[in-house]
């Protein structure tokens, strides 16, 4: 019996048990709610379960076999052949270094706050299941991001709840005399240390810094307090830490690292850093080490507009950088802050731009869809002696969004192993269109069940009362057209576009024969009044008696909530200001599990869209038109859509009450898109693209 608990321990260790659904569903079976409780963490629920009761279930409900069963999984997992090995070479040593400020692997590990980070946790599981020779580098937080609750009076409150780091898939790192790794940077008047923080995705090691040290001072030790938290200062030192911490790391483990991806511009200070290492090591002056490094960086911008990116004041930058460019690297700090002038040497300019440094360094360069390269390409406006900027649309690690029912039916239908069966998609019209029908009711149902209990626990929070409570039974139908919109609430996303005309939106809910329900869910950056507004105003209609429990809005958008909004809406609706979403990620994790998207052409689902895979929102390109007349035709547009398209063909069943047509919308979807739109695919093309290329 120990042996099954350790290796359920070691199991729990590695967060691959997160895109697991036999892992998953065990740890639940263990018991539910000590596994809610957890918050998903099955670290912390090894830890503070009672081990006699843990024996005493394994035993009784003979869980015994199952254990096994997984760790054998596990362990194959971690030693078979894969596509890196089978195409380039095999290497025990990583030679491709990936830095992001976030990373979002699983709920229990609150080390991001919306698509970024999530597209960096995808970005390495993907690389696990590929084999990439890579490792993850990062900020471990004390505190992440914040939980959201909506008060009484509609609007978003932030609580920080700590990490607790003992408790979560993550270990220290050590040597090999079990001392904590540590390493410094240098910040003004003084040394900063960090320790270090492994998290094992699969095959890859993600490592993640952190202040919060004895041989720091109480201000230092909370410089990674918060993700995204305090002021310009605070995120420039965090920033330092990111990029040059990151570098003495790697120097510091020994790594012979090849290629640098800079995913944004957040770690962009790396790039001081390795051009410090090379000076030194070979005696050249900058120019020569800059020109070296410069091969082998690799950077990734998600922002369309200026406004998106990192900024600093030159005064700022003096402040931090004085010493380093004088005593490091031999030269003034006006010449280092060059490095990331808009201007490019106007001696008016005070602003330090984090991309304009990136971009500066890296030989290569992309934007995250088709559309975000054209666009990218013109803000720039890059010189043609050099390299232009690429793109590589974005995907999603489609194993961490599939619901239990998409898994079985896969497998059911195709293998064990069909994530990595790279044509098992074209293969999905063989389903019947029974079965999918099913799988949508089981994926929906799930969903609803979902929604009225977590709405439930909101009101108990608030101290409703039993009559109140009853309430939440009534709330969303699993027989409804369902569709969800879940996001970041900034203002250019237009999370509220559905309601401009809220009659002809009330129209559509009430209708008796053909009923239709949304579902809400998003944060807005605490300093973001604008996307706080939106939100309240969404929250103000879902207290409307014509809208009441057929709109619904949940708190606190995590990784959880996601997850189950992809596996059971029938539609997912996006309606950004064109071309101000780079590329968007939500979308494509409906797919896999038969749902179906209404989209603006922005982002990926510009390149995505035909009519046999979903539907479009009609943009308006001319310029000369204003915003406030833009939303007005783009929200028509919207509506028309919705009454004359998806709702009649939701609504049209045969027979036995299946809707063929919309099912034969499904099969194309998931024939077309879910193969492409993956972060195998996506990472598969860094890899054959920038990762190998280097010099």
């Amino acid at each position: 019996m120990n042996n099954l608990i350790l290796m359920l321990k070691e199991v729990a260790s590695n967060i691959h048990w997160s895109w697991n659904k036999d892992a998953v569903e065990l740890f639940n079976e263990i018991n539910p709610d000590f596994w809610n409780w957890s918050g998903h963490n099955p670290v912390k629920l090894f830890n503070e379960i009672n081990q006699n009761y843990l024996e005493f279930i394994i035993e009784k409900k003979n869980l015994g076999s199952r254990v096994l069963s997984l760790y054998a999984e596990y362990k194959n997992y971690l030693k078979k052949d894969t596509y890196f090995d089978k195409k380039y070479f095999k290497t025990e040593s990583p030679i491709i270094a990936y830095f992001s400020a976030e990373y979002g692997l699983t709920e229990c590990l609150k080390t991001y706050s919306g698509g970024l980070g999530v597209l960096s946790g995808d970005h390495m599981k993907s690389s696990s299941d590929l084999g990439l020779p890579l490792i993850g580098i990062g900020l471990a937080y004390q505190y992440g991001y914040f939980t959201q609750v909506i008060n009484r009076e509609g609007w978003q409150t932030e609580n920080y709840e700590l990490n607790e780091f003992n408790h979560l898939p993550i270990s220290l790192l050590r040597d090999e005399n079990y001392i904590p790794v540590k390493v410094s940077v240098n910040l003004p008047g003084r040394t900063v240390w960090l320790q270090v923080w492994t998290v094992k995705v699969g095959r890859v090691n993600l490592y993640l810094m952190d202040t919060f040290i004895a041989e720091n001072s109480v201000d230092d030790r909370r410089i990674t307090d918060i993700l995204y938290g305090g002021d310009e200062e605070k995120r420039m030192m965090q920033e330092i830490i990111l990029g040059i911490g990151g570098i003495r790391l790697i120097e510091k483990l020994g790594l012979d690292i090849k290629a640098f991806h800079l995913n944004e511009g957040h770690s962009a200070f790396l790039c001081f850093e390795r051009i410090k290492n090379y000076m030194k090591k070979f005696n050249v002056p900058y120019s020569e080490a800059k020109k070296k490094c410069y091969y082998s960086n690799i950077f990734t911008t998600h922002t369309p507009v200026p406004a998106g990116i990192d900024i600093f004041t030159k005064d700022l930058f003096v402040k931090y950088f004085r010493s380093y460019a004088e005593k490091e690297l031999g030269m003034s700090v006006d010449e280092l802050f060059y490095e990331g002038d808009l201007n490019k040497g106007d001696n008016n300019n005070h602003k330090f731009n984090m991309a304009y440094l990136a971009i500066n360094n890296s030989n290569f360069i992309n934007g995250v869809s088709k559309l975000h390269g054209e666009v990218s390409r013109k803000m720039w406006e890059l010189p043609k002696s050099r390299t232009q900027i690429d793109h590589i649309t974005n995907g999603v690690h489609t194993a961490s969004y599939v619901s239990s029912y998409t898994s079985n039916l896969l497998r059911k239908y195709f293998t064990d192993n069909w994530l990595y069966e790279e044509d098992i998609w074209k293969r999905f019209p063989e389903i019947t269109d029974d079965e999918i029908w099913t799988l949508r009711l089981l994926n929906k149902f799930k969903l609803v069940n979902f929604c009225r209990e977590r709405i439930k626990e909101k009101w108990i929070f608030l101290g409703a009362d039993k009559v109140k409570l009853n309430e939440a039974d009534s709330i969303l139908n699993p027989e409804t057209l369902t569709i969800g919109f879940a996001r970041r609430f900034a203002t250019y996303k237009r999370g509220t576009l559905i309601f401009r005309d809220i009659d002809r939106l009330k129209k559509i809910v009430k209708n008796n024969s053909m009923p239709v329900q949304f579902i809400f869910s998003g944060k807005a950056h605490p300093k973001d009044e604008g996307g706080k507004n939106l939100i309240s105003e969404i929250i103000s209609y879902t207290r409307d008696n014509d809208l009441k429990n057929k709109v619904v809005f949940l708190d606190n958008y995590d990784i959880n909530v996601a997850r189950h909004l992809v596996e059971g809406c029938d539609i997912w609706l996006n309606n950004p200001r064109r071309p101000q979403e780079a590329s968007g990620t939500s979308g494509m994790k409906v797919i896999a599990n038969g749902g179906l998207n209404l989209s603006i052409l922005d982002g990926w689902w510009d390149e995505a869209y035909n009519p046999e895979n979903g539907w479009k929102i009609e943009s308006v390109m001319d310029d000369s038109v204003s915003q406030e007349n833009k939303d007005k035709l783009e929200a028509m547009s919207l509506y028309d859509t919705l009454e004359n398209e998806i709702i009649p063909l939701y609504y049209l069943r045969n027979s036995k009450g299946v809707p063929e047509e919309w099912i034969k919308k499904i099969k194309s979807s998931v024939k077309n898109l879910a193969g492409f739109f993956s972060t195998q695919r996506m990472v598969k093309d860094y890899c054959d693209k920038f990762y190998m290329k280097v010099k």
